[in-house]
């Protein structure tokens, strides 16, 4: 399943002046057996929350390395199909095309959606790649088998990078300045980081969540 759907990942395409990004995560409590998937909205470019969305199940697949989709999509996709406002691009905490198969879960999710997804993960699932400089936006080819997969990107001095690939409808570049654009002083891009806290119960926005009436669309219902 994997080899036939990552022939129809598309490694290219545009990301223009977005008003809505989304961040997506899933938490898994080992000791309840159960995990939540989150997604939260953000608007664009002042980075303000405008939609959180959870759904709490069971974990019935098991974790193995490159397996992750099926464990993980099926909560993610539920809590994106509640969505009021369909986001412009999604932040995914997780590999897209650094993936032994080039089929990570920012690719399913992108598949699955029709939606331009950037994969960016805390760690690498294949490839090697040299270090980048320590200042912000530097970062190294990620190759595997003799191809670029993605790039190891330092987001915050004096901190590990981040792994950014291309999950769906977006080309590297683009996934790197996007990636870039929604950091703010984390390591983690804003969508992302704020996708894990609601995922982990521990979102406090500073401000209520409000939706503007003219963003307002049927999100992701299929």
């Amino acid at each position: 399943m994997q080899q036939r759907l990552s022939a129809q990942v598309l490694r290219s395409g545009e990301v223009v002046r977005p008003r809505f990004i989304a961040g997506v995560d899933v938490s898994v409590s080992r000791a309840r057996g159960g995990a939540t998937g989150a997604v939260v909205v953000l608007e664009y470019p002042g980075l303000r929350l405008v939609e959180v969305r959870l759904v709490h199940g069971e974990v019935d697949f098991p974790y193995v390395p490159g397996l992750l989709s099926f464990r993980e999509a099926p909560l993610v996709l539920e809590a994106c199909e509640a969505l009021k406002i369909t986001p412009d691009l999604v932040l995914v905490d997780g590999q897209g095309i650094a993936h032994p198969r080039r089929i990570g879960l920012a690719s399913h999710l992108g598949l699955f959606l029709d939606v331009p997804t950037i994969g960016c993960a805390k760690s690498r699932l294949c490839g090697s790649h040299g270090t980048p400089e320590n200042e912000p936006g530097s970062y190294a080819k990620l190759v595997d088998k003799g191809e670029i997969i993605g790039v190891a990107l330092r987001t915050k001095v004096r901190t590990k990078p981040v792994y950014i690939s291309v999950g769906h409808r977006v080309e590297l570049p683009i996934a790197v300045h996007w990636v870039l654009e929604c950091c703010q002083g984390y390591r983690l891009p804003e969508p992302i980081r704020l996708a894990h806290q609601a995922a982990g119960g521990n979102l406090k926005p500073k401000e209520p969540v409000s939706i503007p009436e003219s963003a307002i669309k049927n999100g992701f219902s299929r």
